[in-house]
């Protein structure tokens, strides 16, 4: 706008009546004169004092929190626009072209491709203006080098992206034609695109997958926190660093999306800025259609105490509302649904004339003097780059809050009758020709028709205008964006006894593993070169895991220290909050610390700062709880480690249904690069997790970690001489039991003879059941399973060399422990059967083969009783055994 807002186009306070004019002009008048005469800031400082009194009198007034519908910078504050106009629409309209080409490429050769064009027709502008004036790249690792932003990009405007990178140098025509081809592509010499932004299938280049809706948002306020924590620690230095996000205005209806707003505001995290595309349209039709999206999420962010930043119309619109005396324009526009807002898009210039300018006399004299087609080009916000410019440098400079953008585009933006603003416009993936030509013509691209109408990509010339200025920008915000890197130092790691030789060697101390765990982690953060880099994390439940006593050893980290003297602060075990804190508590929010622990376990991509985070929660809020984001995890390569603690479900014995996990074993073996423990002692625990941290930070492999833990106490015995290999390859011979009650050693080839696997919790279960067997004059053999998923694993992979003619497939694992056993097999476990099925085709042809879990639902009682509700207790182990022996 080129002026405040008339106040005769604000709407008067609903239900109330100005009993007296004279001296409400007054009051105006008043006002006015202060900020004549003082500016704006004193006027803020009256306006907030007289509030704090209206709330003193309790008069029940509040401020609203919705703005005019009309541009938060106003034009006088924009600044110069530093770029070249005319160079970056030519640039964003080639964008626009190959990545509307490379859709339609790809569902002209294999129609079931998908794909999406509309998305980043309407996100084009808002993505190039990040690209060519704030997305700064990592320059390097060294003192005083800019470590790069993060930048989270829509993943439906994915196509825009690589578009950018062609013109760049790094894709190349043949990966253009290779969109979402990813098995096919290498045979052409190319590399196959994927959909959306997934940094596994292509590791060098996307750095955060934001496919699954909402994961995106929620995951940046968790990295902007943790840049917070790593400057705060004195790890690196991430001031300078911001954290951008585009998402759309459809995904903001995702709890994840919303769920840490306040987080973000409370921690003050100024390096964050969001920008909503609104193009007012999710996949179906309007995301509001009977209100406006913008005023709902001003009133949404504002209220979390975000700062708002309103980019909703274009510069063609500021002479507009300059002449709009009466205020016209701004009350039509505040009573324009977004249902109709979309319709006024997918329509011509012609048709807005008539119902938008022609409501009134008021408006349709200021359309006086235009063209249909001017009208019809008038842009919204979004699609100005002088006023997205404008908004990004406002929110670059805002200090003291996160800032989200609002920002008012149209879905399929230039894509004219063929799917500008319509209903299907998300789905459209074909032109005929006339669309072609007018797409060509709307952006005034440098294309034949033959060039248009056969979907050729365009690439100026490597010297001319648009080369220069694009590799010139991109060189001053140092390289290529989106740029994916993982250097970083190895980390090395104690040596196991020197943390975790009472779990070696326990001697049959009773403790839980839950117990062993806290005690070694307790020692490795006072491990001078691995301990600064552990970053523990809970969901409110330090206590509950017994990890209280690290409150006082390294602290709970807080942004703004410890502002209180706690109500324990005479214990030993006192809750202390501290700027250097190294346990992240984040409340109760599941979904929150797995956004904390993605954070700390791609560091050393992100940052180049190889970080360690170890996460314990109650097992059944993991991969049942927050399971797509400990995929997008998986997706984003990350290593550390997540502890599922009361796992099982009879080891939480009075809790009941939700609390008991019995399935997330199963959810993590499909993760291909999660490796799933469900080790039964406190030895076999420390062997997988020094394993876990050598494998990720000193090897630096993209794995991570799952191991659930126990908080049942128990005799803990030594782990026995050569087991180390079989621990961490899935099971290992625990033990045998051969002595009836009479003495007699039953010999392992008697037809009296029976082998038991058992896993976490359950293993005491089958060994109690091998002593009653024994006593009954059966020889039993005691495996320790402590990964189903990795026996499995083991034995697919022989599986499949064998398929495929190696001379040498391999034997699996599981197959050559058991070739040392006899009789029937019978698995035992404290999840669902499911889970030690996996393993059947590994036992060897010939052995009966039976499984025993935990299927249904949950119940609350006592272990003992809910073992033997569900037939998993020593008792039923050893029937089941007697009745296949013969």
């Amino acid at each position: 706008m080129n002026a405040p807002t008339p106040l005769s186009a604000l709407a008067p306070a609903e239900g109330l009546l100005d009993t007296d004019p004279q001296e409400t002009a007054e009051w105006r008048d008043a006002f006015l004169a202060l900020v004549a005469t003082e500016g704006p800031e004193r006027a803020r400082f009256v306006l907030d004092e007289l509030a704090r009194q209206a709330r003193a009198e309790q008069v029940g007034w509040h401020p609203g929190l919705n703005t005019p519908y009309v541009n938060t910078v106003a034009v006088q504050d924009q600044g110069v626009f530093p770029g070249d106009l005319a160079v970056e629409e030519r640039l964003a309209s080639i964008m626009r072209w190959n990545a509307l080409a490379m859709v339609v490429r790809a569902n002209q050769a294999y129609g079931e491709l998908g794909g999406h064009i509309a998305s980043y027709a309407s996100a084009a502008d808002l993505f190039e203006t990040g690209f060519n004036h704030f997305f700064h790249a990592r320059e390097g690792l060294g003192a005083g080098q800019h470590r790069g932003d993060l930048v989270f990009f829509q993943p439906h405007s994915a196509p825009g992206v690589y578009a950018r990178a062609f013109l760049e140098g790094r894709l190349s025509e043949q990966d253009l034609m290779h969109y979402r081809q990813e098995i096919t592509a290498p045979g052409a010499g190319a590399r196959g695109l994927s959909s959306y932004p997934h940094p596994w299938l292509m590791p060098d280049f996307w750095q955060f997958p934001t496919g699954s809706m909402g994961i995106g948002p929620i995951s940046s306020i968790y990295h902007a926190r943790f840049m917070r924590y790593l400057t705060h620690r004195n790890l690196l230095d991430c001031a300078g660093r911001k954290v951008w996000g585009v998402f759309g205005d459809g995904e903001m209806d995702e709890p994840e999306s919303m769920s840490a707003l306040t987080l973000a505001a409370r921690e003050g995290l100024d390096n964050l800025v969001w920008v909503v595309n609104c193009n007012l349209q999710r996949l179906d039709g309007p995301v509001r259609g009977n209100g406006r999206i913008i005023d709902e999420l001003e009133r949404l962010f504002a209220g979390a105490g975000w700062n708002v930043v309103k980019l909703v119309w274009g510069s063609d619109w500021d002479g507009l509302f300059a002449r709009d005396l009466t205020g016209a324009l701004v009350r039509t526009l505040e009573g324009t649904v977004d249902g109709q807002m979309q319709t006024f898009a997918a329509k011509d210039g012609r048709f807005n004339r008539d119902n938008f300018f022609g409501q009134n006399p008021a408006l349709a004299a200021l359309a006086q003097g235009m063209t249909d087609e001017q009208i019809d080009r008038l842009k919204r916000g979004g699609h100005d780059l002088v006023k997205i410019h404008a908004a990004y440098a406002a929110a670059a400079r805002h200090q003291g809050q996160p800032t989200v953008i609002l920002a008012h585009t149209k879905k399929g933006y230039g894509m004219g009758t063929a799917g500008q603003g319509k209903m299907t416009t998300h789905s459209q993936k074909k032109f005929d020709d006339s669309d072609l030509i007018e797409f060509r013509n709307r952006f005034n691209l440098p294309l034949t028709d033959a060039q248009a109408t056969g979907l050729a990509f365009h690439k100026p010339q490597e010297d001319s205008a648009e080369m220069q200025y694009l590799r010139r920008h991109r060189q001053q915000l140092g390289g290529y964006l989106p740029r994916r890197e993982t250097a970083c130092d190895a980390l090395p790691v104690p040596a196991i006894a020197s943390y975790a030789q009472f779990a070696l060697a326990a001697d049959g101390k009773e403790m839980s593993t839950t117990m062993a765990f806290v005690r070694m982690l307790g020692t490795l953060l006072k491990d001078a070169q691995l301990g600064p880099r552990i970053v523990p994390i809970v969901a409110d439940e330090a206590r509950t895991f017994g990890m209280a006593n690290l409150f006082k050893q390294v602290g709970i980290y807080s942004s703004v220290g410890q502002r209180y003297a706690p109500e324990d602060i005479g214990s030993v075990l006192s809750y202390r909050e501290a700027l250097d804190g190294q346990i992240l508590e984040e409340g109760i929010s599941e979904a929150g610390a797995i956004a904390s622990w993605t954070a700390a376990a791609t560091s050393y991509s992100v940052h180049g700062l190889a970080m360690l985070p170890f996460y314990i929660y109650y097992s059944m809020f993991g991969f049942q709880r927050v399971g797509d984001a400990i995929w997008a995890a998986a997706d984003q390569r990350a290593r550390g480690f997540l502890l599922g603690a009361t796992s099982g479900r009879t080891t939480l014995g009075g809790e009941g249904l939700q609390h008991q996990d019995g399935s997330s074993h199963l959810v993590a073996a499909t993760i291909p690069n999660c490796k799933a423990y469900d080790p039964a002692f406190a030895g076999e625990m420390a062997v997988i997790v020094d394993a876990g941290m050598r494998e990720m930070v000193t090897e630096q492999r993209d794995v991570f970690y799952y191991v659930t833990l126990m908080n049942e106490n128990y005799a803990q015995p030594d782990l026995p001489p050569g087991a180390h290999e079989g621990v961490l390859r899935g099971c290992y011979v625990f033990d045998s039991f051969s002595r009836s009650s009479d003495g007699r050693e039953v010999p392992i080839s008697s037809e009296k003879s029976v082998t038991l696997l058992g896993s976490g919790a359950i293993l005491t279960e089958v060994v109690q059941a091998a002593r009653r067997l024994a006593a009954e004059g059966v020889h039993v053999t005691v495996l320790s399973v402590t990964s189903w998923s990795e026996l499995a694993r083991d034995g697919v992979a022989c599986e499949q060399r064998m398929l495929a003619g190696d001379a040498q497939p391999g034997v699996p694992w599981l197959t050559q422990q058991l070739a040392a056993t006899s009789g029937p097999v019978i698995a035992a476990t404290d999840y669902v059967r499911a889970v030690p099925e996996t393993v059947r085709a590994f036992v060897p042809q010939g052995r009966r083969f039976v499984t025993l879990g935990t299927d249904g639902f949950g119940r609350s009682d006592t272990r003992a009783a809910l073992r033997e509700f569900f037939g998993v207790d020593a008792a039923h182990i050893a029937r089941v055994a007697s009745q296949l022996l013969p």
